[in-house]
């Protein structure tokens, strides 16, 4: 089918996909690429799952309008992967680790994570019941192995069936919303929810165990903010990225509770 006139003229942006009349839409491959070259000058820009566009479209793998603007392509979350690897080798030998992610959009981030570390198994929790069902599909054919659960991570903290001596890589990328302030950074008080009240809330609920926290932060990052979160952990160190990237995606905070690199 073509597109409308106006829509086939319309420059395919962020303010078009994440904002606009292609926000809940499946988007083709042929709007996926477009998405890529007007915002970035590259049709694969939307690399996922280690493939071009073409590639995970053909076998079956489809994005809503926002999910396209929000997921943390290749490039990033492979990069994060290793940096979380590269912490987690440290923990003690033939530990095994759950990796969780709250918010899990597409999985590729925790997909890239699971590729980089061992004796990993991955579960993720998506409350948006279109995205949910997308994804659930996207990532059946994959190579690695992620238990997608419909509903949020807080009301299912109970049913996770973690051991005390697994490990827990704690993945968090809640929404920005208006905690960014381009002259003071990433406020992580105010995330939504706060990145802040995400950890006190889980290190409540797991006293026993031993956290490796990975906080996907902006270039910048608030310093009071930063502080506060600093003072209820044991060891944090920021990395950032430069992959010449339009978006905000810019930096990994990597912390731990319980114990120490």
């Amino acid at each position: 089918m073509n597109e409308p006139r106006e829509l086939s003229q319309q420059s395919h942006d962020r303010a078009l996909l994440l904002y606009g009349r292609k926000r809940n839409e499946v988007l083709t491959l042929r709007e996926v690429e477009r998405y890529g070259s007007d915002s970035f000058s590259d049709p694969d820009y939307i690399r996922l799952y280690g493939m071009t566009p073409a590639e995970w479209y053909a076998r079956g793998i489809r994005l809503l309008g926002r999910t396209a603007v929000e997921c943390t392509r290749d490039p990033l979350a492979d990069r994060i992967g290793r940096d979380i690897a590269a912490v987690a080798a440290l923990l003690p030998s033939q530990t095994e680790c759950v990796v969780v992610d709250p918010f899990a959009g597409s999985c590729n981030t925790l997909y890239w994570i699971l590729r980089h570390v061992p004796r990993s198994r991955g579960i993720a929790f998506e409350l948006d019941p279109q995205v949910y069902e997308l994804t659930r599909r996207n990532i059946a054919g994959l190579d690695r192995t992620i238990e997608l659960r419909h509903g949020d991570y807080w009301s299912q903290s109970d049913a996770h069936d973690l051991r005390r001596d697994q490990a827990i890589i704690f993945f968090v990328a809640p929404p920005w919303g208006t905690a960014l302030d381009e002259v003071t950074g990433l406020d992580l008080r105010r995330t939504e929810p706060p990145i802040t009240e995400i950890i006190a809330w889980v290190e409540k609920a797991h006293p026993e165990h031993r956290f490796l926290f990975a906080i996907q932060v902006y270039e910048k990052v608030n310093a009071a903010s930063m502080r506060e979160l600093e003072a209820r952990l044991d060891w944090s160190t920021l990395k950032v990225y430069d992959l010449n990237d339009a978006g905000q995606n810019h930096g990994i905070l990597l912390a731990t509770r319980g114990w120490q690199p």
